[in-house]
């Protein structure tokens, strides 16, 4: 509660706007904000400018949202079961520092150090009062050395445990995918996660830490997770993440139901099919890579027919039928077993392969052009016919275009060396053909061609949840600015709460009939203040918020919540 405070100053009293709250049980002043004399509160109360003084603003909107998410997973709770408060600590629990970190992460992503200024911005203590001094970096560390890896994977399951309380559709089907995420980790700093590997935003001279996500293919909401060292490759990854997988998804789904996993081509070595095998209501669809089979390649496209998709829908009512995707169905040996095997083909996807393949066809032409020359004038480094090639196979490399696109010959004449190039045009055809084509693999023989095309496409869900986890401002994974290995699992494990927070508000948000994407909520709501005021003729100072903009107010409102002489409260039901 706001109450104005006296403070004698050398015989003069001077006033300020104190609130105070329970912290730990104990009364605390949180907020301290200053007036002045008696004559500038005089002036305030009696100004003819107004009815209303503002004497303070900070950010609301988007921390409500996030504590209101938060409330019914029980963040601070969950890992305060795992790690009780001793006896004698003082400030925050384990669990308090966990979720204070997630609510940055839902809002605006910062560093530890930052973390007391940002919270000082905003209206923390009439949401979740605590003493912002206490979330320091110093302190993050602290409390987050006493969290061990079992601790951790405890947590991880107890806070999906809520989760799937919260998501009463059961789902049969699951979406998997590996990415990583970069730090800037000195060399010579020991670390079992931060290794150097193949980076997927292009940093490979970056340590990296991988990270393993399982979601829901309806809801599309997290149910697993597993941070890796960087250099594993995905495959040997999923494999020794394939029971912890398998078990997550019984969890999630409909008691003695057949569960099917939709993975990409990365994680399908014969060992991991095996072992999915074993399972005997574990299936999968994946994807399968046209080198190793180039008979799928020269599939005529009259064999093909279209499918039955809401995308495909959406360009027959444009006009647009040379646009369809169609699919072509067969089966074949594949990992020791007889397989399903669906064959894709994307006009508009072929269209921009083969535009960029022609550009680079003719890169290729003009990089052969000055070698020719070079050689011809013995430059140095260019002698050779070997020194040639090796060159021109390096090039081929960096725009990512196989070598054999041109037969490239050499001749000696009394002059020397001379070079003679030409495009291969059986090779080139064979490259065109594999353009817009997708091999897609799976063992359900009961699915429909549409049903394992529309499974294998919904894998972008998963791709979304890692590319708003890399989204700078909201969840903000990387950077990661921790240095130790059980520091990155914590705050990986925080920032995939947060991920898991805004997909929850994504569905309540949906199921009101209000269709907009967790992070534009979060944005929109960040804009909502509350402010501190003094109303005209009165002694005492009061909170209230700004009046939303109608996006705010359809927010709130399919929340449950309507804001009233600027209070936010439930609608009554």
């Amino acid at each position: 509660m706001a109450h104005l405070h006296k403070k004698m100053k050398k015989g003069r009293p001077y006033y300020y706007v104190r609130e105070i709250a329970r912290v730990n049980g104990k009364p605390k002043v949180v907020n301290q904000v200053y007036l002045g004399s008696p004559e500038r509160i005089l002036e305030m109360a009696t100004s003819s400018g107004g009815e209303l003084e503002t004497i303070q603003c900070q950010e609301y909107g988007a921390l409500w949202l996030a504590h209101l998410m938060e409330k019914e997973l029980g963040i601070a709770d969950i890992v305060d079961s795992v790690i009780p408060k001793a006896v004698r600590e003082k400030g925050p629990s384990v669990g308090e520092y966990f979720l204070y970190a997630m609510y940055n992460r839902m809002m605006e992503a910062c560093s530890k150090r930052s973390l007391p200024d940002w919270y000082g911005a905003t209206a923390i203590q009439a949401i979740r009062p605590v003493d912002v001094q206490e979330l320091s970096s110093e302190r993050y560390w602290e409390k987050w050395n006493r969290v061990d890896e079992d601790q951790l994977d405890q947590i991880a399951e107890r806070f999906f445990d809520k989760v799937r309380a919260l998501i009463p559709d059961k789902d049969d089907c699951f979406l998997f995918d590996t990415t990583n995420y970069y730090t800037y980790m000195a060399s010579d700093t020991e670390s079992d996660l931060a290794k150097r590997g193949k980076n997927k935003a292009g940093r490979d001279w970056l340590r990296q830490v991988g990270v393993a996500l399982l979601t829901s293919r309806n809801r599309q909401v997290p149910l697993y997770y597993k941070e890796y060292e960087g250099n594993r490759h995905d495959s040997k990854v999923f494999n020794r993440l394939l029971s912890q997988i398998a078990e997550a998804m019984k969890r999630s789904g409909n008691e003695d139901a057949h569960l099917t996993l939709v993975m990409d081509k990365g994680m399908n070595s014969p060992d991991n099919m095996e072992a999915i095998d074993a399972h005997p209501k574990v299936h999968f669809i994946t994807t399968y890579s046209l080198f190793f089979a180039p008979e799928l390649a020269g599939i005529p496209l009259e064999r093909f027919e279209p499918v039955q998709s809401p995308k495909n829908q959406q360009r027959l009512e444009k006009g647009r039928e040379q646009d369809i995707q169609l699919a072509y169905r067969t089966s074949g040996e594949y990992w020791g077993r007889e397989r399903t095997v669906v064959v894709t083909f994307n006009p508009l996807t072929a269209s921009r392969q083969r535009y960029h393949f022609d550009q680079k066809l003719f890169k290729i032409q003009e990089a052969l052009y000055e070698m020719r020359p070079k050689l011809r004038r013995r430059d140095k480094g260019w002698s050779r016919p070997e020194d040639v090639e090796k060159r021109y196979k390096q090039f081929c490399d960096e725009i990512h275009m196989p070598a054999d696109v041109y037969d490239v010959a050499f001749e000696k004449d009394h002059l020397g060396w001379k070079m003679s190039f030409r495009k291969d045009y059986y090779r080139i055809s064979k490259h065109i053909r594999k353009f817009g084509r997708n091999v897609i693999v799976t063992d359900h023989k009961d699915w429909s061609t549409d049903e394992i095309v529309q499974a294998s496409l919904d894998r972008y869900k998963v791709e979304m949840a890692f590319r708003q986890s890399k989204d700078k401002d909201l969840i903000g994974v990387q950077p990661i600015r921790h240095w130790t290995d059980s520091k990155i699992s914590c705050h990986i494990l925080t920032c995939i709460m947060a991920l898991t927070c805004i997909r929850l508000l994504e569905i309540r948000l949906e199921d009101a009939g209000l269709s907009i994407t967790g992070n534009a909520a979060m944005k929109s709501m960040k804009k909502l203040h509350s402010c501190l005021c003094l109303h005209k003729g009165k002694k005492k100072p009061v909170r209230i918020l700004e009046n939303p903009s109608p996006l705010q107010s359809q927010i709130i409102s399919a929340l449950g919540y309507e804001t009233a002489g600027g209070v936010l409260q439930e609608i009554s039901k």
